[in-house]
């Protein structure tokens, strides 16, 4: 991880990095799950959503409320997708509680 990495990019690898390799990390941010980096370049196509980046960091998102039809996408493509939820209060310039809340796989 970068050193200048942002507080919630440190967040996100510390939340990753306890998950296995091929588990996809849709990570809440406000209305969206957003896809970070191998993730958002290998789900991507898999969701039929654009691929952008902020940075050097590629990104693709999924709004929040219709987020069922791209899980089903992805775990129709045989993958395993962790949830990352916001647990804590929303304050302005601070960042916001996150845990994983649920990991689907092709069975579930």
């Amino acid at each position: 991880m970068s050193e200048t990495a942002t507080p919630m990019m440190k967040q996100y690898h510390l939340l990753r990095r306890d998950l296995p390799p091929d588990t996809f990390l849709l990570f809440r941010l406000g209305d969206f799950y957003e896809l970070f980096l191998e993730d958002a370049v290998q789900a991507a196509p898999i969701l039929n959503v654009a691929l952008t980046k902020r940075g050097e960091t590629p990104m693709c998102g999924v709004p929040y409320h219709s987020a069922r039809v791209y899980l089903e996408k992805l775990l129709a493509a045989g993958k395993r997708v962790a949830l990352c939820e916001q647990i804590g209060e929303v304050q302005t310039g601070k960042l916001v509680q996150r845990q994983i809340t649920r990991i689907l796989s092709p069975g579930t």
